[in-house]
């Protein structure tokens, strides 16, 4: 039996992705992270403050998250699709890690994005940064 591990994205072109982020993103995406934050800072609307930081990527510039998947070909010949999770940190440690400092780097860190963002040479920076927001609020790993 033998298996491969693909890593795939499900993104529009490039194009789309930063007119989408100058027609809308530029906007929205700012007032995303705000309530985000303030919901995740609010301990009571945490799960909510999350779930709406783990879409950031996408409402700022349509970029979905990397999945993994393995394909495991059995001795009978035929293939087997799995999606393949990563192995997450200890959830005591994440959470202490957010309350510590998660919590206010994750701000600094969307601020600096955004600046990032505003010049067209730090623009693919910037989607990246984004694209990691949730690992820096709470060790989150895709």
């Amino acid at each position: 039996m033998s298996s491969t591990t693909i890593h795939t994205h499900q993104n529009p072109g490039c194009l789309v992705q930063i007119l989408w982020f100058f027609f809308v993103g530029v906007w929205l995406g700012p007032i995303w992270t705000t309530v985000a934050w303030v919901l995740v800072v609010s301990i009571i609307g945490l799960p909510i403050g999350v779930m709406m930081i783990n879409y950031l990527p996408k409402i700022v510039s349509l970029r979905e998250p990397e999945r993994k998947m393995r394909i495991t070909q059995r001795l009978d010949g035929s293939l087997r699709k799995e999606e393949v999770e990563a192995r997450q940190v200890n959830i005591i440690l994440r959470a202490v890690y957010f309350l510590v400092i998660g919590w206010w780097l994750s701000g600094l860190w969307m601020q600096a994005a955004y600046a990032l963002c505003a010049t067209v040479i730090g623009l693919p920076l910037g989607f990246y940064m984004f694209d990691c927001v949730p690992a820096v609020l709470s060790l989150h790993r895709d």
